[in-house]
């Protein structure tokens, strides 16, 4: 004192990271789109939090005596702020939808680029600072909604195609490839509910029909003793709430009726080896009667 500028600095700080984004950062993201636009913003995003480093090292005194004291943000947080507040709230949308474009691409059988959005999934998480709540809100919600719809849209063509065998292939296979996309760029916090979507539309939706397909459900499995099959379908059916009750009363079914014949048959073995001419009398009565 009288000499301390130290709020003018603290504000003339923000004031410095708001006009590099409003001159430089947001221009160059508003003119590209789709996968040209994430481009830009990794590279944006990458160079902003270098900036945030160098100054907010400058600056260190103010973090360490003037911001403690009136209890404001600190500089790294400040930093931040401007990015969310400027670039993120406003492009947010735009990125969730070129995103999930990817992933829709990537999911019927083109390359994407798994890096990029690795890394723009990061921004969603850092954007949250310190919490879950940009990521889950603004994009988790968002990919949930549009993995039902997509695997919905599948499944009925599948069920209609499909024998029951072949449709529960497809479906083990779209649970690991979800399950492998969560380990390329998803957070790990979304695989449970990722996978969940996938499981309510492909197999509790069709569940029914599936285990009574006319010449290829599970009575059918059953009696052809289709082991691989029948793993599978204990396997999916077991992922899902009450999956494995309609599984089992065919299963009951069918250990009813062949035990039902297997008595049988060893009641005629038992009668014929009884009385051997049995057969003989029963052809004669009957041939008498005609």
């Amino acid at each position: 004192p009288p000499h301390d500028f130290s709020q003018q600095l603290y504000e003339r700080y923000r004031e410095a990271f708001n006009a590099y984004i409003i001159s430089d950062v947001l221009p160059a993201l508003r003119e590209k789109q789709g996968e040209y636009m994430l481009k830009e913003l990794v590279k944006r995003w990458d160079n902003h939090k270098i900036m945030v480093r160098w100054l907010s090292r400058f600056f260190n005194y103010l973090d360490r005596y003037y911001i403690q004291r009136h209890n404001l943000a600190q500089l790294k947080d400040v930093g931040m702020l401007c990015f969310r507040d400027l670039v993120y709230s406003e492009l947010k949308k735009n990125v969730k939808d070129a995103v999930l474009a990817l992933v829709d691409k990537e999911r019927d059988g083109e390359q994407i680029d798994r890096a990029l959005v690795k890394n723009i999934l990061g921004i969603f998480v850092e954007m949250g600072m310190g919490g879950m709540e940009a990521y889950e809100q603004d994009f988790e919600a968002h990919l949930l909604t549009n993995t039902a719809a997509f695997y919905s849209r599948k499944a009925s063509v599948w069920i209609d195609e499909d024998s029951c065998p072949d449709y529960l292939v497809k479906a083990e296979d779209c649970l690991k490839r979800e399950k492998e996309r969560v380990g390329h760029y998803l957070h790990a916090s979304s695989e449970s509910k990722l996978l969940k979507e996938v499981e309510k539309e492909v197999l509790a939706a069709y569940e029914t029909q599936l285990l009574e397909k006319e010449h290829s459900g599970c009575a059918v499995l059953l009696r052809d003793d289709k082991t691989e099959d029948l793993a599978r379908m204990f396997r999916l059916f077991k992922r899902i709430p009450a999956g494995l009750p309609p599984v089992a009363d065919i299963f009951k079914k069918h250990v009813e009726k062949e035990g039902v014949t297997l008595v049988k048959q060893a009641e005629d073995a038992a009668g014929a080896k009884k009385d051997p001419s049995a057969k003989d009398k029963a052809a004669a009565a009957a041939q008498s009667t005609e």
